[in-house]
């Protein structure tokens, strides 16, 4: 972060004094002298207890929902909502930087797509992104408390979990162009329906400049619907559908996936990417589309999308004692759980076996999530499925009623007896579940009783 008077990064939340204010934390073993120190309440840990401790050891100001003994009225900003005052702070810091910034949303293919934004980005100069999940009201001001004056581009993912909470993020990031990758079911439990998602989804359009360009899904059923306010350029991507830029014969493999992109505007270019499965072939297209309409070189964008890398444990492809494992434990719904699938169908090996947990946060939809992807499992060839967790049980059913050898396990400790007795040298094995499920944690203890190349 660069320094910034604490009257302009306070403004609308305080009157400040004009003095350097170096960082904004939230956890208090960063804080450092000139800082403003912002207090969270939460279920486990209050940061209000640390906030006398934070004016100490040199906090300027403390971030707080009520006045705080040992911290002077003077440096106490005292406000309702603490998020809220970070994306605040956030908005103020923004306007003194004047970066190309694309702005990511979608219910799936949010962080595939910033990495690919990044790795398009990046061969063209100085690039900032969202760094791992940090796509909410606080995650998204901390991305870009780290804009400096040399920073040319950015990219910044944006989630929701409500109504009204993209508008406020893109309003704070003020992108150049913004993408949806999709509209799908995750977060039905608050939604409700997916033309409710559809309209959240849509809020981006609220921070856009006019004539900004919004790229979209054309494959999807239901971008094609959305209402755009006639004052943005949209730009559409696909695959099946006819759209602006469109990949056509499309090899994929383990090792990676070829196309060939066609740009109305631009021409074709031959493209390889390093990940497997057709979500992604979107994933990097919507990154192509959103980095030519800002004015960069088509054909240097095309390229840099094999520079892309993965992130976490997001359909990273690993080999483990003979055996080929797609690890996809960060996050799963049915739209993501059909396109692991898909990848898991696409590789060469003669046996494929699948470890699939609940998917959380579907609401009223997930029992028919569960069955669905079942029904998915079997038309992948799975030979194998290992259902993980009470929702998963309806997954097993679909499955079992589809051919397919199922086992539904209900404890860790039951999963990894059943990867040992069934998952063989040569097979191919795909792991996927809300995080929450924790498999990567499942996955560590399988490989420490495989054998060691």
């Amino acid at each position: 972060m660069q320094p910034i008077p604490a009257n302009q990064l306070l403004a609308g939340l305080t009157l400040a004094e004009p003095i350097p204010i170096h960082a904004v934390v939230t956890d208090s073993r960063k804080v450092e002298p000139g800082c403003v120190f912002v207090c969270f309440p939460g279920e486990r840990v209050d940061g209000h207890t640390f906030a006398a401790g934070a004016y100490r050891d040199g906090a300027a100001y403390i971030i707080a929902n009520h006045p705080v003994e040992g911290v002077p009225a003077e440096r106490t900003v005292v406000v309702p909502d603490s998020a809220l005052a970070m994306v605040r702070m956030a908005s103020n810091y923004r306007m003194l930087f004047t970066p190309r910034i694309i702005g990511v949303t979608g219910s799936v293919g949010k962080t595939t797509t910033k990495e690919f934004c990044y790795a398009v980005l990046s061969a063209f100069g100085n690039t900032l992104k969202t760094e791992g999940n940090q796509n909410n009201d606080i995650g998204v001001p901390n991305t870009l408390f780290r804009l400096e004056d040399a920073t040319q581009y950015a990219v910044v993912e944006m989630g929701m979990d409500h109504a009204g909470e993209i508008e406020r993020l893109t309003r704070c990031v003020r992108p150049s162009a913004g993408i949806i990758t999709m509209i799908g079911v995750s977060h039905l439990e608050n939604l409700g329906t997916r033309e409710n998602i559809l309209k959240a989804k849509m809020e981006i359009c609220a921070g856009l400049p006019d004539g900004a360009p919004l790229v979209l899904n054309a494959d999807n059923d239901l971008l094609p619907t959305a209402q755009i306010p006639s004052r943005l350029h949209p730009v559409w991507f696909g695959i099946d559908r006819d759209a602006d830029v469109r990949a056509r014969d499309v090899q994929t493999g383990a090792e990676g996936t070829t196309f060939t992109l066609e740009d109305r505007e631009y021409g074709s270019f031959s493209v390889s990417i390093p990940t497997a499965g057709l979500h992604t072939v979107y994933d990097a297209l919507s990154a192509y589309a959103a980095a030519t309409r800002l004015g960069l070189d088509p054909a240097a964008c095309a390229a840099a999308l094999a520079n892309y890398q993965t992130t976490g444990m997001r359909q990273h492809i690993v080999e483990k004692g003979g055996v080929t494992v797609i690890e996809d434990c960060y996050n799963a719904s049915p739209d993501s759980m059909k396109a692991a699938l898909s990848v898991l169908k696409a590789l060469p090996n003669p046996r494929k076996i699948a470890l699939l947990g609940d998917m959380l946060e579907l609401g009223d939809a997930s029992e028919d999530g569960h069955r669905q992807t079942g029904v998915w499992a079997a038309e992948a060839g799975v030979a194998v499925l290992i259902a993980y967790g009470p929702h998963s049980a309806a997954t097993a059913q679909a499955a079992k009623a589809q051919g397919v050898t199922t086992v539904h396990c209900q404890k860790p400790e039951e999963v990894l007896q059943c990867l040992r007795q069934f998952v063989q040298p040569g097979d191919a094995l795909l792991a996927k579940a809300s995080h929450a499920m924790k498999l990567e944690e499942l996955l560590q203890d399988y490989y420490a009783g495989l054998p060691q190349a």
